[in-house]
């Protein structure tokens, strides 16, 4: 099956509850940069959803790097007066 691009797809509507606050705030950011309430969510998703790519190849990046117990770094840290 072949996928179009993202921009020549139609938009997919979804129902999203907001807590009242951060509905507000973003109707308000919405009117200050003339911007729909659509395009903030869908910018604020595709952030979050590159930090998180991001975060998975810093970490199989460093997937043969020794794991270090928690407690071994404190007292290395406490030993060269780090702590």
């Amino acid at each position: 099956m072949v996928s179009m691009p993202a921009q020549k797809r139609p938009p997919k509507r979804a129902t999203v509850y907001f807590d009242p606050g951060l509905h507000q705030a973003l109707r308000v950011k919405a009117a200050q940069t003339d911007r729909s309430l659509s395009d903030l969510v869908n910018a604020a998703v595709r952030q979050t959803l590159a930090e998180d790519a991001e975060d998975l190849a810093a970490f199989e990046e460093r997937v043969r790097e020794p794991n270090l117990a928690f407690e071994d770094v404190l007292k290395d840290l406490k030993r060269r007066g780090k702590l």
